[in-house]
């Protein structure tokens, strides 16, 4: 294990006791990981902006929309080096949601899923990724 760093912090009572109950409602085993993930988060948003990033886009269509299934896997193939794979499920007779896990360029990632999302079918998106970073 890597050796950690300790620091001290000043913060006001109040804040921290909603910072205590918050951290015990997320099931933090301590204080110490809930302010890493704090930070990694932080730091995440940053990497949004450009570098390497793994995560997924969540889109929830109405497959009845003449040509949505077709354009989405076009943007999908147009995009190999972005896409490594999709989870495709039926919701019932109208809606699919699709999960589409993507590895690349945050810059690349992030437009591919905002044409994804902004695809007329498309009644809802979402992007969420991460780095593949060790932090």
């Amino acid at each position: 294990m890597e050796k950690m760093v300790r620091f001290g912090v000043s913060i006001h009572p109040e804040l921290l006791k909603k910072f205590d109950e918050l951290i015990t409602e997320k099931g933090y085993a301590n204080r110490s990981e809930a302010i890493r993930d704090i930070i990694r988060d932080h730091m995440i948003e940053e990497w949004e902006k450009e570098g390497e990033v793994v995560g997924t886009i969540t889109i929830l269509y109405d497959h009845n929309v003449r040509g949505v299934m077709e354009k989405l896997t076009d943007l999908q193939h147009e995009n190999p080096e972005d896409v490594a794979s999709t989870i495709h499920v039926h919701l019932d007779e109208n809606n699919c949601l699709e999960v589409i896990i993507v590895k690349g360029d945050a810059k690349r990632v992030k437009k591919l899923a905002d044409k994804l999302i902004a695809t007329k079918g498309v009644k809802h998106g979402k992007l969420v990724i991460t780095s593949p970073l060790n932090l």
